[in-house]
């Protein structure tokens, strides 16, 4: 009886062993890949952002310029009240609200159109980023390749952001 239990035990390690091996030399191959660095530092998602700063600042010179005019009424009126008569002061008035009012919606309109074109473009370079780590995921054997955010805990040596970037700047 005890040399059956032993034969047993010893043929359910000889199994393990043999097994073990075959499912060890399967390592699965996982990727990190730093979104926001591949935006930082790639030669496109440069350019997208010079381009989102350059509308920007277009923007912001339309701002300036309306904002110069509504100081500028502001101290024609503030110079000139003493002597304009109560009609041309009251419709000064309405002209320098009415410039305001306008200078609001214009800001609130360019936020909104800022923020809808740097969505746009970090969308379009998001998407053309991740099918490049999809196809260098599927051709180098890559178990599994996840975006840094997503990750709580990962060593440095599964970070593929460097040639993610390097074979992003090659496409463009």
């Amino acid at each position: 009886m005890r040399l059956e239990k032993f034969g047993l035990i010893a043929a359910m390690v000889w199994m393990i062993l043999s097994v073990v091996p075959a499912h060890a030399a399967d390592v699965a191959k996982i990727g990190i890949v730093d979104f926001q660095r591949v935006l930082l530092e790639s030669e496109a998602g440069k350019a997208v952002q010079t381009e989102i700063q350059k509308k920007g600042r277009q923007m912001e010179a339309s701002l300036i310029e309306l904002g110069q005019e509504i100081e500028n009424l502001t101290e024609q009126m503030s110079r000139e009240s003493m002597v304009m008569s109560k009609e041309k002061r009251e419709e000064k008035q309405r002209e320098l609200e009415i410039k305001k009012y306008d200078f609001q919606s214009m800001q609130k309109k360019f936020q909104m159109e800022f923020r809808e074109i740097e969505a746009a473009e970090v969308e379009k370079l998001k998407n053309e980023i991740f099918e490049l780590a999809e196809g260098m995921g599927k051709k180098e054997g890559y178990l599994l390749i996840l975006e840094k955010s997503a990750a709580i805990y990962y060593p440095t040596t599964i970070d593929i952001t460097d040639a993610l970037i390097e074979k992003y700047n090659a496409t463009k």
